[in-house]
């Protein structure tokens, strides 16, 4: 058996957008509808001082959803980590729309949780 983690970057976001909470819970809440996960409790969100960019994780029943934002790059970095096979989604367009985000980057990792998987 394996799963699946994505490691994405997105560049050129809206400044305004990755310090503001509620798009980022719109974000997070669009990916797990949209992958069919199973949150277990609410969102974590840790809002960094002043001009400061936000940090917020989603336990799931598949495994995590994480979120950094980085305001003065104009950058944020997604974490999501499925511990049974999932079809990606379009992860620049999400990004595109939620984020403002000029160019994403995605990698894809199979997890395997045996030496023979």
């Amino acid at each position: 058996m394996t799963g699946v983690e994505w490691l994405i970057e997105s560049f050129g976001c809206a400044e305004s957008r990755l310090q503001d909470a509620e798009a980022l819970a719109e974000l997070f809440n669009e990916i797990v509808s949209s992958m069919k996960l199973h949150p277990i409790t609410d969102p974590v969100w840790h809002r960094f001082p002043e001009k400061g960019g936000i940090t917020g994780v989603w336990l799931l029943q598949e495994s995590h959803l994480a979120v950094h934002t980085f305001p003065e790059y104009g950058s944020a970095c997604l974490n999501v980590f499925c511990c049974t096979p999932r079809l990606p989604i379009a992860w620049a367009d999400l990004l595109e729309t939620r984020l403002g985000a000029r160019e994403t980057r995605v990698r894809e990792c199979r997890r395997a949780y045996g030496a023979s998987d």
